[in-house]
């Protein structure tokens, strides 16, 4: 019995929480709309002017020296290459990498 009470007290407390919070909804949404229509009403378009035309723009002649145009640069400098590129295209164009490094490298490849 009065564990049916209490679980009755709790389903009502829980209804009420629930009906406040959605009367409280309500309430700000109304809120929100009354001012909303308020700012509407206080907002007063204003004309923007008219730009002058009876002064024609002329453009000024730039006081700096123009860029002088360069070639581009297509090769990559060595110390940008990866390794393993280095090698490969060093393997094909020429007589072999092993040939030139020291014996304590050639151990390691």
């Amino acid at each position: 019995m009065e564990c049916a009470r209490f679980a009755h007290q709790v389903a009502e407390k829980r209804r009420l929480i629930k009906q406040y919070k959605m009367e409280r909804e309500r309430q700000q949404k109304l809120e929100e709309e009354e001012e909303i229509k308020r700012l509407r009403k206080e907002l007063i378009p204003k004309a923007q002017l008219m730009p002058y035309f009876d002064r024609p723009f002329v453009p000024r002649r730039s006081k700096k020296q123009p860029t002088v145009p360069r070639e581009p640069k297509f090769c990559i400098p060595r110390h940008k290459t990866i390794k393993c590129c280095r090698m490969s295209c060093n393997d094909m164009s020429g007589p072999s990498r092993l040939q030139h490094l020291p014996s304590s490298v050639e151990k390691k490849i």
